[in-house]
């Protein structure tokens, strides 16, 4: 099932590999400010004579064509970065630009995409159909995938893989599961509006700063009494902003948080009653509520075959060994919006090695990856790739 010539070329780019994510790590760029990083894809295509197109603002689609005719396979590697300052700053490739970092591993995913374009451009005369290379903008505000949508990165694909580089794994380890991988994940708004005064005289107003603690103490039971068990789903009151000064009563309260579900009728259920437990409990006080309820990503659901496909492909590519069961994740991927226009999966390769100190959270300032598991995802892309395309 895999290429030989494929794991060779691999081998041979492993040194390449590191220095271009190191690079990469070293000028992060904001989510559709991907300019400089855009630009450099496109000049790395130049050099193996891949064409392409760039997206807008950023982003970048190209394509391998075989010389045989056949389907037409994409890759997804994500490229943005995170507001965030680079805490482990010792490293030689630490972020050059302060509040900057790639807390999440887009870097690796970029560069592991761009080694994995070089080995196939050296089989494709063995190769039957097309091989798409997604480069995608800004997946840290889950904006990117559906703008590479609109502007035709799926026209014609019939399968789509992507990988995501995970420290709470062990590197080389590989796990891509039939079902669901990632949650959806939607944000809520809650504004209450009571009636200030004094704090002196309680009697006289409505404290929406007591509305809203209510609220936030309540709202949890959605999930506890509400949701089967047996569904996963997760609600987080993440920011709360009430009052003006210590002796004043809040006028005003506003609420943000995060709803995290796998299926539609939970989170169909969790945003109606996030409407109705904030209207009840502001009625209950005298005060009002307005909800705003935002829609983010899709759940990232792998397709059985497609899933089936990574799992053989690691096996031969690299031992049976390096499958690892890894459960679904809350968290949340803008991968989803490519599977919603065709078939695929999404893989997760470790990077966690505690001799390396890589074990840190994403999103975490001293987050950072062991480089040995660039050639693993650099390798699996490929050979996905081909393995699909000659099933």
């Amino acid at each position: 099932m895999i290429n030989q010539r494929i794991k060779d070329a691999i081998t041979q780019s492993n040194g390449e590999l590191i220095e271009l994510r190191r690079k990469l790590h070293s000028e992060p760029e904001l989510s559709f400010e991907e300019v400089k990083t855009t630009a450099f894809i496109c000049e790395y295509l130049d050099g193996l004579g891949i064409p392409y197109r760039r997206t807008v603002p950023t982003g970048v689609i190209a394509d391998i064509q075989g010389m045989k005719a056949g389907k037409t396979v994409a890759l997804r590697g994500d490229m943005d970065a995170l507001s965030v300052d680079q805490l482990n700053t010792h490293v030689p490739y630490a972020s050059k630009i302060e509040g900057k970092m790639h807390a999440c591993g887009h870097d690796a995913h970029t560069s592991m995409l761009l080694i994995a374009a070089k080995a196939l451009t050296t089989i494709k005369d063995e190769l039957s159909g097309t091989v798409r290379l997604l480069f995608q903008p800004a997946e840290e505000i889950a904006q990117g995938a559906k703008a590479m949508v609109k502007q035709g990165a799926m026209e014609g694909v019939d399968n789509v893989f992507g990988i995501h580089i995970w420290s709470q794994m062990p590197t080389h380890k590989v796990a891509c599961s039939p079902g669901p991988s990632f949650a959806a994940a939607d944000i809520f708004k809650v504004h209450f509006t009571g009636k200030g005064g004094h704090g002196a005289i309680p009697q006289d107003c409505i404290d929406a700063a007591l509305v809203a603690s209510s609220f936030v103490l309540n709202i949890q039971t959605v999930i506890s009494r509400t949701i089967d068990p047996q569904s996963p789903a997760v609600l987080t009151v993440g920011k709360m902003d009430v009052g003006t000064r210590f002796n004043i009563i809040a006028e005003n309260a506003m609420i943000e948080g995060t709803v995290r579900t796998f299926d539609q009728d939970t989170r169909n259920h969790i945003e109606k009653s996030i409407t109705q437990y904030a209207d009840s409990v502001a009625a209950m006080y005298g005060a009002k509520a307005e909800v705003e309820y935002i829609r983010g990503t899709e759940p990232v659901i792998n397709d059985e075959e497609s899933a089936n496909l990574v799992q053989q492909v690691a096996a031969e590519a690299f031992g049976s060994d390096v499958l690892f069961d890894e459960k679904p994740t809350m968290g949340a991927e803008d991968f989803s919006f490519f599977l919603d226009e065709a078939p695929g999966s999404f893989a997760l390769v470790g990077s966690g090695n505690p001799n390396k100190d890589t074990e840190w959270s994403h999103h975490h300032g001293n987050f950072d990856i062991d480089e040995d598991a660039l050639a693993t995802g650099a390798e699996l892309y490929a050979q996905y790739a081909w393995a699909y395309l000659n099933k």
